[in-house]
This record gives C-alpha cells, sequence and structure tokens, in this order.
C-alpha cells in the first residue's frame, strides 16, 4: 500500500474516507501529487499479484499427469495400436504365437482383450503376443507410468480354474526393445509362472552392452506374493536430473524399486525407447518347467481391461 501518503486518512486499504459513502470534509485533501504516486503504487501491486497467482497457476500444472495412451478395448477387434505376433517364442520350442489367439470380449462386465493359450499336441502350443506401436523413455525430468488391468484364468470345459491350477504358463507384462536386446533394457512389470497348486510372480530387469548378453544376471529379480482375480499393475519410470529410477506396483503398493545400484553393470539412462508387450508363454527352455508336464486345461487366457500410459514432468 502507500503508508506514508494515506497514513492521514488512517489505517483504511480502500484509501482516503473521501473514496467512500460518507465524505469527511474536514479531513485533510491528498495533494494530486500523492493520489498519482499512490495510484501508480496500487497499480504495480496489482501487477505483480497477477504475476504471482500465474506463476502459483504454471506450478500448479506442472508435474499433472497427461494421458499419451488408452486402449480399454472396449472396440471389439481394434488392435491399431499394436503388433500381433506370429512367430516362435524367444524362450520356448514349443509356444508359438499366432494371431488368432487374439480376441476380444466381454468377461466379468469388462470390456477385454484375451490372449488365450491353448496345447495343439505335445510339442505345439499356440498363444497370443501384443506389442503397442507406441514407444516412450523418459527425458531428464519425466516420468512415465505404464499401467495395466489382468486377470489370469484358465478353462476347464465350461468351468473356470484358478491361474494357480495350471502348469507351465508364463504370462508378462513388459516394456523393452526388442532390437539388439538387451542394449536398450527390459523392464518387467511381472512374468507369472503356473506351477499346479501355486504360482510365482516377479518383476525384472535386464541390461547388456551387446545383443544376446544379458549381464545384471537374476540380480535385478524381486519376487512378490498374489492371488487370483483382476490386478491393476504399474511401471513407473522417471529421470530425475540423470538418475533413473524404476518402480513396480501392484494396486497401487510397491513391491520394487531399481537404480543403478541394483548392479554395477546396471545403467538405466541407456533404457529405451521401450515398446509395451503382454503374452501368455508357454513352457521353457531353460528348464523352469518340465515341457512334458503342461497343463493348460482346455485354455489358460490372460484377459486385458485395460493399458493406459500417462507422462508428467518433475
Amino acid at each position: 500500500a502507500c503508508p506514508d501518503l494515506w497514513e492521514p486518512w488512517g489505517s483504511d486499504p480502500l484509501g482516503p474516507p473521501d473514496e467512500h459513502v460518507g465524505v469527511d470534509l474536514t479531513a485533510p485533501t491528498r495533494t494530486p501529487r500523492a493520489a498519482k504516486v499512490c495510484a501508480l503504487r496500487r497499480s504495480a501491486l496489482s501487477i505483480l499479484s497477477s504475476e504471482s497467482t500465474a506463476s502459483a497457476q504454471a506450478q500448479a500444472v506442472t508435474g499433472s499427469w497427461q494421458r499419451m495412451l488408452t486402449d480399454n478395448f472396449s472396440n471389439s477387434g481394434s488392435l491399431g495400436a499394436w503388433q500381433v505376433a506370429s512367430r516362435a517364442d524367444y524362450n520356448s520350442r514349443i509356444c508359438n504365437y499366432v494371431p488368432g489367439a487374439v480376441t476380444f470380449g466381454t468377461e466379468d462386465g469388462k470390456g477385454v482383450m484375451r490372449l488365450t493359450a491353448t496345447k495343439i499336441s505335445s510339442t505345439n502350443f499356440q498363444s497370443g503376443h501384443v506389442k503397442s506401436n507406441y514407444s516412450f523413455k523418459p527425458a531428464v525430468n519425466e516420468e512415465y507410468r505404464v499401467s495395466a488391468s489382468i486377470k489370469l484364468v484358465a478353462m476347464n470345459g465350461s468351468s473356470y480354474v484358478g491361474f494357480a491350477s495350471t502348469y507351465g504358463a508364463w504370462p508378462a507384462f513388459w516394456t523393452v526393445q526388442e532390437t539388439s536386446w538387451p542394449t536398450k533394457g527390459e523392464i518387467d512389470t511381472f512374468e507369472s509362472y503356473s506351477f499346479d497348486g501355486s504360482t510365482k510372480f516377479s518383476s525384472n530387469l535386464f541390461y547388456g552392452t551387446s545383443s544376446g548378453q544379458n549381464l545384471v544376471g537374476n540380480s535385478c529379480t524381486t519376487a512378490w506374493g498374489n492371488s487370483e482375480g483382476w490386478h491393476m499393475y504399474d511401471e513407473y519410470w522417471k529421470n530425475v536430473n540423470g538418475a533413473v529410477t524404476v518402480t513396480i506396483q501392484l494396486d497401487g503398493a510397491t513391491k520394487a524399486t531399481y537404480t543403478n545400484a541394483n548392479n554395477s553393470n546396471l545403467r538405466l539412462e541407456n533404457f529405451g525407447p521401450h515398446n509395451i508387450i503382454l503374452n501368455v508363454a508357454i513352457g521353457s527352455n531353460s528348464g523352469i518347467f518340465n515341457n512334458a508336464n503342461i497343463n493348460l486345461y482346455d485354455k489358460t487366457m490372460m484377459w486385458v481391461d485395460y493399458v493406459t500410459v500417462d507422462k508428467r514432468t518433475l
């Protein structure tokens, strides 16, 4: 305010009494110069106040999540955002991905994408695998969140069977750049393995400087328990002034956090850009399962209610 010029009229912040109803004619008269100076000061304060408000509003916007990708699979048959694999699995000689294993429908009242694994013969299982066209990598002081709502389930005739009752199924929700793997890293939000009465869920990171060579072993693997039914899986990938962190959440609870401190060979700054992959592998070349004992019942499925990607500035 203008206390040195307004003091003769008291502490009224709105100005002298001649600006109000009920003029006090006995009060001192403000000189034109004093009125002009005070008006200028009041104008300057108004401008500063406006700038402060605008700055506060800008800060409020900073850090807000911006939606980059949404697929809720409500449009049956829509795969415009995805590439459907038609090839053998990289880690299991008995698993082959076919486009017909990717379908759409309504399950549990939700529009879903189904990835369905079935037995063709004892050495040939067909399943589904999709990869997003969208790719991403956080720039400095950016964070991405990749989310999916997923249910794993099997069917025996017309009856549903819990995923844990199967044997040899290996579904996953992960992000990776497949070319020259693992030189651009791999982030497994979850991999799951079924063992006829039990399951193993885990998140993993893989990285190497040469194609086909993983330099971090299993040092970036975190196992955790899970239950049957629908679950929300989240991958948070952020870069704060060059320091990169990956956080994995299950239903909003943090299950794993990874930085370069996890392994001396890990270089998270070299990860990406990544695509999103959803698939159901069957069997294993490395002895995870006894491939002679694979049991999917009539079919084992991954139902995906939605996949979203959000980005924000940090």
